[in-house]
This record gives structure tokens, sequence and C-alpha cells, in this order.
């Protein structure tokens, strides 16, 4: 799989990085707020923005749960299910974000728990389905994703290379191949010695995909580094402020720090360039100019014989080259030659 088609737009190598600023629940339950983040994420640079349409219940149904996060600068306690609760969003929040995406030009799409988030993501137009880390062993709903046809991110964070095999095959034996596997390390934020951006190269190797990196690392850097690795889709934590209440916003991007992922990770693009070895065509015309020629180090008569110390190298590269040096030295010059002149094969003899 050399690239997915996401409508027009084709993701894979040779293409622009898919770039995703992952919202997640970074509106606090806002409407207003989940908005203007979309907004923000848009005049930053990214091609799309990421939600999560889960259900509490999926995966918290234990009420009494406790979750411990810093925000604010604060450490706060309280349960995982009134957490969760409190950022999901209704079907109908789901449906007004898409038309509010599609308004703005900017793609959208999310993260489901269930086969009805599925179904409602497949209705409402997305381009494609994403299944977070912490979903990588749920089988039953990666094979769901694989039977609507769209699509499908797969994150592969904390998982042994045994599972994400097994999601790979389920996925493919519901008959689709247009699978796209993140990087990702689930550590938040993620510090340097963790984030094993070679991993991106192993993954996409050793399942034949299309790959990427979901990063939850602190800046820019480490986005702009994994094009280097064959990364072709980038997702990134966003928030309009790192300041707001919630277990997300302090180690997400905001605004500037987006801006410069964008920017990084195109400018990594271009330098990329290609892997052939020999000067680029502007190189060409520099070679004669910066490099060197063989040039008489002192004054020379007629019929000096040339030794080694008569010869320096000095700019132009227009004449004889440093390596045939040794072709000069016991030749008679026939003509007068000033120091730094360059010594021609028509000036000896």
């Amino acid at each position: 799989m050399t690239y997915i088609e996401l409508g027009a737009r084709k993701i894979g190598t040779g293409f622009p990085a898919y770039i995703v600023a992952e919202i997640g629940i970074n509106h606090n339950g806002d409407m207003d707020l989940a908005k203007k983040t979309i907004l923000a994420a848009k005049k930053a640079g990214a091609c799309a923005v990421k939600f999560q349409n889960y259900k509490t219940e999926d995966f918290v149904p234990i009420r009494n749960l406790e979750y411990e996060y810093l925000s604010q600068g604060k450490l706060v306690k309280e349960f995982q299910y009134d957490m969760f609760k409190r950022y999901e969003l209704s079907d109908n929040h789901v449906m007004e974000l898409k038309a509010f995406c599609d308004e703005n030009n900017i793609d959208f799409h999310s993260t489901p728990t269930n086969n009805h988030g599925v179904d409602l993501l497949k209705k409402i137009g997305v381009l494609v389905l994403k299944n977070g880390s912490d979903y990588l062993t749920n089988l039953d709903l990666i094979t769901y994703m694989g039977k609507s046809g769209l699509p499908t991110v797969l994150s592969t964070g904390m998982a042994l290379i045994s599972e994400i095999d097994e999601a790979v095959r389920v996925f493919r034996d519901a008959g689709n191949e247009n699978l796209i596997l993140l990087h990702c390390t689930s550590r938040y934020p993620t510090p340097p010695e963790d984030i094993n951006l070679r991993k991106i190269k192993t993954l996409r190797k050793t399942f034949a995909v299309v790959a990427g990196f979901s990063d939850h690392s602190e800046g820019a850097w480490a986005a702009a580094g994994s094009i280097c690795y064959g990364a072709v889709w980038i997702e990134k934590h966003f928030t309009l402020d790192r300041n707001l209440p919630g277990p997300d916003h302090r180690f997400s991007s905001d605004s500037t720090e987006l801006s410069h992922l964008v920017e990084g990770v195109r400018y990594m693009e271009k330098s990329l360039g290609v892997s052939a070895l020999g000067p680029t065509d502007e190189e060409k015309g520099s070679r004669e100019s910066f490099r060197l020629s063989c040039c008489a180090a002192r004054d020379l008569e007629v019929g000096a014989m040339l030794s080694s110390e008569d010869i320096m190298f000095l700019r132009p590269g227009d004449g004889i080259p440093p390596k045939n040096k040794d072709l000069l030295v016991g030749r008679k010059v026939n003509k007068c030659l000033k120091q730094g002149d360059p010594i021609g094969s028509k000036d000896i003899s």
C-alpha cells in the first residue's frame, strides 16, 4: 500500500503529510469552545480535526474508579466516569461539528467506541475512522470498522507486535485494505527518550501499510523529524489554551506551537529530496567557482622545474584539479608564473 485516498487527497509516500489537530475532549463539553478550537486549528494549518464520539459506559462502567491528572497547575482527583461523561458528545453534537467543519473547509473525523458510533460517522460522511490505542485490542470494533469500507487509522500505543498483527489481520479479513498505522507512545507528555521515531519505519515495512505518528511529546521537533522515517499522517493534541481546566490541555499544542509544527513538517518534506548521490542542479553551477585548481605557490621563471612545494590549491576550480598535482611535479614551466597564477596544461612542457 503506497497511498490511501481521502476524497481528492492522497495520503502516502510522495504526498504532503496529513496533519490532524486532535481536539479530543479539549472542547470541555462546550460547543462554542469546540468551534473556536476548530477555527484555530484551521488557521494554524491543520488538514483535519479529530474528536471522540465515545460512550462512557463502553469503557468505564465502574463509577467509583478514580483518576488523577494535572490541570491548571494543580493535581485533580475525580471519578473517571464523571470526567468522561462531562466531555461526552451526543450524536447531535457530532453532526453539528461535522457540519461546522464542512462550512469551514477542514476535514472532520472522530474516535467511536461502539458500532453505533461507526454508523453515525459513516452516515454523516466522514472520510476516515480512528481507533485509539486503548481500543487496539477491541477486535470486534476493528472488524466493524473494516466492514464499513472506510479508511481507518489505528494507533499502536502500548501494543505488543502480536497485538498490532491481530488488529491488522481482522481489519483486512473484513475486506478492507485502507489502513493507516500510527506509531504512538502512550505517555503524556512523552519524553524524547521514549519517542522512538524509528518505529514508524518498522510499522510501514512490517505490515505493508501507510504509517504515521501520533505525537504526545512537547514541542514540534518530533513531529517534524517523523517525516524522515516515512510518517505521512501526523496527529497532535490541540487546545485553544493550555490553561483551560481538564486532563489533556497541559500537554496539548496551542495555536503557536501547531503553526510551528506545520511549518516544520512542510520544511522537512522539502528537505528530504532524493537519495541518489551527486550534486544538485544548483550545485553544478557552483562547482567551478568553489572547487580548487593547481596554482603557483611562488613566482616561477621560465624553465623552472616544478616540485610539490611549488604547487598550491586555490579557487576557482576551472584548472587542473588537485588530484592531478603529481602529474605536474618534475615538469618545466614554459612561461613566467606569478604566485597564485593557475598552472594550465599549456604552461608546462
